[in-house]
């Protein structure tokens, strides 16, 4: 049954969103909305305002991701002054969690929180748009949808379903899954039944395994199911809160499929046509302050997340050998280039994107990576 959240509800969603709270970083609390949130917004002055119903693909609760959704909500309502009224429904309330890009198309939702690479099946191209295996970081991803021709290409292929979408987040390097046996060689992927999506999943694939793709409110049960074997998601606040630690035990980082993994605020097309200029600068404003919002949420709470899972679960991450990641990163890069194969709106993406790529593979690795090294970077998991 829809209830709606009430002002405090939502209150203590954007102060938990927006301050570091250790117990919500640690126990991955997040904000519980369910039915059409209510979300604040002033008092409107004058005639009635224009609902935005919002569906996102993320569990009721889910720190990161579903507080991103209620942030990007909360600030159009507030921005707008009330002219603007976002309803915002959680995961499967009003359509599935992997069906809201064909919702927004159909115009049966308005706009929609989610990650653009779960549409795969329209196009492959859709992948580049959240990240690709071996692919950009997220600032990386960002500077390319944003200043290198991205955009473009992405308003190109989402207008065919009747979309228009743009970035609202990333959460960084992503870990490498988790798993219910130890990744020594590439062989130990042979048999695998894994929950991956995107190009990643056809990397692994081609390794032997079973790539299968489910939302995240379904994970867990597959897990106790016993129908994958292994799983990846973001990294550690979001595992913690999921309780991946106590079905797994081999915990793998760095993830070569998902290194710079974006979410993506998506509208009907029309819809979007149809708004003022005022308005579709407002919202691109707000998305665009989420790109910083989400990226600091994760940055802060998965270290937080770390100490826990070695601390109170005794989980010491895996690094993957390097004979694995080189035959990873190979078949990475040949199914990225074959989406090139598709037709010319696939060709036209991976080219900006590989130029891109090789673009940010000169100065970033100088600047940042010895940077880092040199800053004292130390093992959390080393024993001393």
């Amino acid at each position: 049954m829809t209830q709606k959240t009430d002002t405090s509800t939502m209150s203590n969603v954007v102060e938990n969103s927006t301050n570091l709270s250790r117990r919500r970083a640690l126990l991955a609390g997040g904000a519980a909305l369910s039915g059409a949130a209510a979300l604040t917004a002033p008092a409107i002055s004058k005639g009635a305002p224009l609902i935005i119903r919002m569906a996102t693909s993320w569990p009721v609760g889910l720190g990161g991701l579903a507080d991103s959704a209620a942030r990007v909500a909360q600030e159009i309502n507030i921005v707008s002054q009330g002219r603007l009224q976002v309803e915002l429904y959680p995961a499967g309330e009003l359509v599935p969690p992997l069906g809201v890009h064909d919702a927004a198309g159909a115009g049966d939702i308005d706009m929609y929180h989610s990650a653009e690479y779960y549409f795969q099946a329209k196009h492959r191209g859709m992948n580049f748009f959240t990240t690709v295996p071996l692919g950009l970081t997220s600032v990386e991803q960002a500077s390319w949808i944003k200043h290198g021709g991205g955009q473009a290409l992405w308003d190109e292929l989402n207008a065919g379903f009747g979309v228009k979408a743009m970035l609202a987040g990333g959460p960084g390097v992503q870990m490498g899954g988790w798993f219910n046996k130890e990744i020594t060689s590439i062989e130990d992927f042979k048999g695998l039944t894994m929950r991956m999506p995107g190009l990643g999943a056809q990397v692994i694939s081609e390794l032997g395994a079973n790539a299968v793709v489910l939302p995240g409110g379904a994970i867990v049960e597959a897990l106790f199911e016993g129908t994958i074997d292994a799983t990846e998601w973001v990294g550690p606040y979001n595992d913690l809160h999921f309780g991946f630690q106590k079905i797994l035990s081999t915990y793998i980082y760095p993830g070569f499929h998902e290194p710079g993994a974006t979410v993506s605020v998506g509208l009907n097309l029309d819809f979007w046509n149809n708004l003022s200029d005022v308005d579709k600068a407002l919202i691109t404003a707000v998305t665009d302050a989420e790109l910083t919002s989400h990226s600091a949420d994760y940055y802060g709470n998965n270290g937080l997340a770390l100490v826990q899972l070695k601390k109170e679960a005794g989980i010491r991450p895996t690094r993957l050998p390097d004979d694995v990641w080189n035959e990873l990163a190979r078949v990475s890069f040949e199914i990225t280039a074959s989406v090139a194969d598709d037709d010319d709106m696939g060709r036209r993406i991976v080219e900006s994107y590989d130029a891109y790529r090789n673009l940010m593979g000169n100065a970033g690795p100088m600047s940042q990576a010895d940077y880092l090294a040199k800053r004292g970077a130390v093992n959390l998991f080393a024993e001393v």
